[in-house]
């Protein structure tokens, strides 16, 4: 993945290292397994951090950092700025296209656990975006699971998982974040479920779309990128984790959608590069 000439964002905290108190109480099986599970990539991770509250209460309120582009030393640091740099460059034209301003995420860089708007969460949460404060939370160390844990290698893998996030901002940004939620509140269980997988997979196809774009102005990819991209996006499938997890693949309770549906959505947007392209709800055909 080409992306020396990027300009860096300078949206990121770096937190790493820094103490947010007690972690989560008890343990077992049970807390091993939502963990796995909860390394999809999710769009809203309240219930989850709230679950993982420490018995002990809530955590006081974590030391504000400044904003700023890591060294250009901080291998993995400074790549993450890129690829942030690069949706910002991405998303900032599309909208303006549209008559929209696109405002621009933070990206939180943590180490073991942290404290967002949504709540109190450990790393084994994975990155997640987080609605209330329009941040993006990510521990580097869930890329080594990436590559060892879901077989998913490669810097373009790591990018795809950016994008997943940024997707979920410009979901927010747009409405649909709010209208799903809302729709969700309304029905059973199982609808809000499907409902989750129609979001995942959009966040999907508009990772795709960012890719294309990115590819078109500033010819990001290499050969091997598109192949790392969907590996990433198969390896955090429904199916893939629950039978990894379970033994058995159960679709109804389903929340991000199959592996071959997060790679059909994700190759979508690449294709295409179209917004309207992405459109998950309309559909009847996953």
């Amino acid at each position: 993945m080409r992306i020396d000439d990027q300009e860096r964002s300078s949206n990121i905290e770096d937190r790493r290292g820094m103490s947010v108190g007690r972690g989560v109480a008890g343990g077992g099986i049970g807390i091993v397994v939502i963990a796995l599970i909860a390394m999809f990539l999710g769009v809203d991770p309240t219930p989850i951090l709230q679950g993982g509250l420490s018995d002990g209460g809530s955590p006081g309120p974590q030391q504000s950092v400044e904003k700023a582009a890591p060294s250009r030393e901080d291998k993995q640091a400074d790549f993450v700025a890129a690829v942030l740099g690069s949706t910002e460059e991405t998303w900032g034209e599309i909208f303006a296209r549209s008559g929209k301003t696109y405002r621009k995420p933070t990206l939180v860089l943590f180490t073991g656990a942290v404290q967002s708007a949504c709540g109190y969460a450990q790393a084994a949460v994975g990155p997640f975006y987080c609605p209330a404060d329009q941040k993006l939370y990510i521990d580097l160390a869930f890329y080594r699971d990436l590559q060892d844990r879901f077989k998913a290698p490669g810097d373009f893998a790591q990018a795809y998982v950016i994008a997943h996030e940024v997707g979920h901002h410009v979901q927010n940004l747009l409405g649909i974040a709010d209208r799903v939620h809302g729709m969700q509140s309304r029905g059973s269980q199982q609808q809000a479920n499907a409902l989750s997988v129609r979001m995942e997979l959009q966040a999907d196809c508009l990772a795709g779309v960012w890719a294309a774009h990115a590819n078109q102005k500033r010819r990001i990819l290499e050969p091997g990128d598109v192949e790392e991209g969907l590996g990433a996006a198969a390896a955090v499938g429904d199916d893939r984790i629950q039978k990894a997890t379970r033994g058995y693949v159960s679709p109804e309770s389903f929340t991000h959608g199959s592996s071959q549906q997060r790679v059909r959505w994700f190759r979508r947007g690449l294709d295409t590069g179209d917004l309207k392209a992405c459109d998950t709800f309309s559909t009847a055909q996953l």
